[in-house]
């Protein structure tokens, strides 16, 4: 069953829960066929007759009119098949449209632009008056997670367009979108002086470039015969000296007691101002 053919079942379920049309029957169908035993209680057969579907567009602060890309409009005509048992009378039936549609205009949050019915005629296969009506929703088809509305089937992620947002060979997760939309973050930060100090990025980083603001690399330092770098990359899998990567960003540390080549980090010297470059 597709998205789209749901719905029936999915208002048919709705309704049912609804105490003040308890005594209605609702059916996503009903079979044309006669009856050995006469029809007890009014039974209505929820369908949809049509549905227009046409691009969605919100006005921005300009007044210029934006197309939502992955959200739709559609007027959605729903199809009401009355059938009220010949001992209720054919009042019965208006009864029950008129309870119906009070209930989807007050209770569901639907947006309905316009109800309307039928005749009443006499069917004989069913033994039972018949009444046809429908009911004109205006819906917005988007990708929603969740719906303040008491009747969420229109806008319904799951119910309307799991099967296409599911797909992740034509949607990224929210997780991979981050990478398309901010590969990438930068920033600075002040030398304290410190032995070692932690950058929190939120995220653990894949790569991480620092370098101090107007310094060299490499500070060489010949008559101590030490060198002091003042930048560094770090990698997930290993960094140069000075930089580690953590589950929430970065640590630097800045001290002469580790040195490799005569080179000891100093990237967090008191006064110096650091730029970094954080990739996801």
């Amino acid at each position: 069953m597709s998205e789209i053919s749901a719905l029936p079942a999915n208002i048919v379920a709705w309704l049912k829960e609804r105490e003040e049309i308890s005594y209605i029957k609702f059916l996503t169908e009903y079979p044309p066929v006669k009856k050995a035993v006469p029809l007890k209680h009014t039974t209505v057969a929820v369908g949809i007759e049509n549905m227009e579907i046409v691009d969605s567009f919100t006005e921005n602060d300009e007044g210029v009119l934006i197309e939502n890309e992955y959200c739709r409009q559609a007027k959605i005509k729903i199809r009401l098949s009355i059938h009220a048992p010949y001992s209720s009378g054919g009042s019965a039936c208006h009864e029950a449209f008129t309870d119906i549609i009070d209930c989807l205009t007050f209770a569901s949050g639907m947006d309905i632009l316009s109800s309307g019915c039928g005749e009443i005629v006499s069917d004989r296969d069913t033994d039972a008056f018949v009444l046809t009506a429908w009911a004109l929703v205006n819906a917005s088809l988007c990708p929603a997670e969740s719906s303040s509305l008491d009747f969420p089937s229109f806008i319904s992620k799951e119910l309307l367009c799991s099967s296409h947002i599911n797909n992740a060979d034509m949607h990224l997760s929210p997780e991979q979108l981050i990478f398309v939309n901010e590969p990438f973050v930068s920033g600075s930060y002040f030398g304290t002086g410190d032995a070692t100090k932690s950058i929190n990025l939120g995220f653990e980083p894949n790569t991480v470039i620092v370098v101090g603001n107007q310094m060299p690399l490499i500070y060489c330092n010949h008559a101590a015969q030490k060198n002091a770098a003042y930048a560094a990359v770090g990698l997930k899998r290993g960094s140069t000296l000075g930089i580690e990567i953590t589950s929430s960003g970065f640590k630097v540390r800045s001290t002469e007691n580790e040195v490799a080549r005569s080179t000891y980090p100093l990237l967090n010297e008191l006064g110096t101002t650091y730029f970094y470059v954080a990739l996801r």
